[in-house]
């Protein structure tokens, strides 16, 4: 019961809750450990870089083809246009500059490319006519057939219903242009033209032969333009005379038809046209007047009113007959009616003659309107029949002036470009060299870079301690070197001849952490597992066992893993030796169970053997733990070699029975999520790992990965400690 005791004691002190691996504060970039990755890597970026020096010096020296370059320098003689307003000073938008570029253009034109085409026999030069070159051994073109017939709409022509010839015309039209370039010169009217083949003779005969093409065909739009001028010039003079004589023949027949009318007589006759106005004017006065005195007199008759009729007429006689009328008198109202019988038929005669004096004035009025709105129509005709043939006149001599000017200039036709320099052979301009050198020697380091920290960071194993204990929070208890050995028959005995081997010297570290994780309550029993098969924890184990036993004590190796039993090829033990299970179910003897292999010297081992039991159920069983104790009570140390924590969950069943856990990592092949779902197996059934160990490390690796001076045990300087 004490012992039951005991054993709950000792598992109480080191089962506690795994606490999770400690967190990054910042995910800043490390500029040190990236360097020092790049360092660790700089054979690959070494072989890079020379890998791609090479591949680039194989284009540059004999991949690509050379290249030249020729120029020649045009100059245009520009006519600056006269400043006739305030914009023309301040305006940014230069007619010089669109001059300039009007011309480039041109140079480079479909039209001055054919020419050139012609003129160099183009259609014959493999470099320009692509249908020339011979088929490349890999061509995608079939496929690009393929995929076009396939994608290309009914109404779409196809390829073969091109006409081939017009094809490979303005493919050799793209060819050529592409191969010329044009730039001007800052602050000037000149402009280079440069030319890209490869011959340099060809690139000189090129620029040359199309400066020649520009400026003839500056000249022939000349004088295509003057004879266009010329013909429309003859044909408008022509024109003119001819409505010129119709014209003076019109005026020759309106002046015949007509009387001489000038505008001098038109204002003659109009003056006389007022004056008659005034006249009928007057004399229509004088019968009004007339007309009412009548009146007046006829009224003052009627009504007997001698003195209106005195007063109208102012008559002295009839003033001084006046009284005696007044005064009844018959006869002198009878003399005075007389006389005014006289007056008033005086009266009326006049007006009678004022009547038709204003009837002739106004017939003769008409009269002279209608001869001066004759007169002035015919004027007017005039006039404009003289405006008409005095513009044509114009006209005519102006258009006759400009054909006599172009008919001089057809003698002086000259281009506004002229060749100030003639391009020289070309000269190299591709591959160059140097910068293709350089440019593959970067792209080769940064290919190397991207290598290196790619596998960084894509690389999932642990190879240093730090990164391991960083990424667990757990400590690191040993590391244990590849032990140079070419099967596991020959680990004990290698052990037996090496003890100064580094792989025995990591083995001693291992032992002396693991005695130390618990300075007051040593772990008697320990336990060596690990995520997946393979990670060299049966290895550890023994090699543990085989030094806890050079030190006098008495050592216990169990192998748990009874279902693979990979013993069998560490001992020579025949396949029915009783082992584990037997010993535990008391179907033997403990001392019938263990096996005493010579070479293992002062270390009891215990086989795994056969069960039909679960293994899981087999060890969660009282027998086990009552079993443990029993070891507990017979041997100072006990070493269990469980089967790996990722397949089974026997070692998670037997780790709440043991002191120590050690849980061995394989160098630069377990992956961190493997690591990290083991330890959280462990969390979950609160069974702590003591510590881990970085195991089967291969010192010529990390030397290759840049870590064989960090870790000296494994470096050169180490060499007159250890006797490998």
């Amino acid at each position: 019961m004490s012992d039951v005791n005991k054993s709950y004691s000792t598992l109480g002190n080191h089962v506690s809750v795994q606490s999770a691996p400690p967190a990054s504060d910042d995910d800043e970039i490390d500029l040190l450990e990236l360097l020092g990755t790049l360092w660790r890597g700089k054979l690959v970026l070494a072989g890079a870089a020379i890998l791609a020096l090479l591949i680039g010096s194989f284009y540059a020296f004999g991949v690509a083809v050379p290249r030249y370059t020729a120029t020649a320098t045009v100059a245009i003689e520009m006519q600056a246009p006269s400043i006739v307003d305030i914009e023309s000073v301040v305006s940014g938008v230069s007619t010089e500059d669109a001059s300039l570029n009007t011309e480039l253009e041109i140079l480079q034109s479909r039209t001055v490319i054919l020419n050139l085409i012609d003129t160099m026999d183009l259609l014959e030069d493999p470099e320009f006519n692509a249908s020339l070159r011979p088929e490349p051994a890999i061509s995608l073109a079939p496929v690009i057939g393929l995929v076009r017939s396939l994608i290309g709409s009914p109404g779409e022509a196809t390829a073969s219903e091109v006409d081939e010839e017009t094809a490979v015309l303005n493919d050799t039209v793209d060819a050529v242009r592409s191969a010329i370039s044009a730039s001007i010169k800052r602050d000037t009217f000149v402009f280079n033209v440069s030319a890209t083949t490869t011959g340099r003779v060809k690139s000189q005969q090129l620029v040359n032969t199309l400066a020649q093409i520009y400026i003839q065909d500056q000249i022939d739009a000349k004088f295509d333009s003057l004879e266009t001028a010329v013909t429309f010039l003859s044909e408008r003079v022509t024109e003119l005379e001819a409505e010129l004589d119709e014209g003076q023949e019109r005026l020759q027949a309106l002046r015949t038809e007509t009387d001489l009318v000038t505008p001098e007589a038109l204002e003659a006759v109009n003056r006389q046209l007022i004056d008659v106005r005034n006249r009928v004017e007057e004399t229509q006065s004088s019968v009004a007047t007339q007309e009412d005195r009548l009146a007046a007199l006829e009224t003052a008759r009627e009504a007997r009113d001698f003195q209106t009729i005195a007063q109208e007429l102012g008559d002295p006689t009839l003033d001084n007959l006046l009284p005696q009328v007044q005064n009844g008198d018959a006869d002198a109202v009878e003399s005075f009616l007389s006389r005014t019988d006289l007056l008033t038929s005086r009266i009326e005669t006049s007006l009678r003659r004022s009547r038709s004096q204003a009837a002739a004035l106004e017939a003769s009025m008409v009269r002279q309107e209608e001869a001066l709105q004759s007169q002035a129509e015919d004027l007017s005709q005039l006039e404009q029949l003289n405006r008409e043939i005095a513009s044509t006149q114009t006209l005519y001599e102006t258009f006759l002036a400009r054909l006599k000017e172009a008919s001089v200039q057809r003698g002086l036709m000259s281009a506004d470009s002229r060749i100030l320099s003639e391009a020289t052979p070309g000269r190299l301009v591709e591959p160059r060299k140097g910068l293709i050198l350089a440019l593959s020697l970067i792209l080769g380091l940064m290919a190397g870079a991207a290598i290196v920290l790619g596998r960084q960071f894509l690389h999932q194993g642990f190879r240093t301690a730090e990164d391991l204990e960083a990424h667990t929070g757990r400590t690191i208890l040993g590391q244990i070197p590849k032990m140079p050995i070419k099967r596991r028959g020959d680990l004990i005995q290698y052990l037996n001849e090496k003890p100064t081997s580094a792989a025995a010297e990591a083995i001693r570290n291992l032992r002396t952490s693991v005695l130390l994780s618990d300075v007051d309550n040593p772990p008697q029993l320990i336990m060596s597992t690990s995520s997946l098969p393979g990670e060299g924890k049966t290895t550890q184990a023994i090699s543990l066992s085989h030094n806890l036993a050079g030190l006098g004590r008495k050592v216990l190796l169990v192998e748990a893993d009874i279902r693979r039993r990979t013993f069998q090829e560490y001992f020579d033990v025949p396949q029915d030796h009783p082992g584990l299970v037997a010993a535990m179910m008391e179907e033997c003897t403990l001392e019938e169970a263990i096996v005493r292999d010579p070479k293992l010297k002062n270390v009891d081992v215990i086989m795994g053997d056969k069960s039909g039991l679960n293994a899981a159920d087999v060890f969660s069983s009282e027998k086990f733990r009552a079993f443990l104790d029993q070891l507990r009570a017979t041997y100072d140390t006990i070493i269990i070699d469980t089967p790996p924590v990722l397949v089974v969950p026997d070692a998670r069943v037997i780790g709440q029975h043991t002191d120590a856990i050690v849980f061995t990592t394989a160098w630069d092949r377990t992956t961190k999520a493997q690591v990290r779902e083991a330890m959280r197996q462990f969390s979950t059934v609160n069974v702590h790992v003591t510590g881990l160990v970085l195991s089967q490390i291969d010192p010529k690796g990390m030397k290759r990965y840049g870590y064989g001076g960090k870790y000296g045990s494994y470096g050169a300087y180490g060499a007159s400690y250890y006797n490998s």
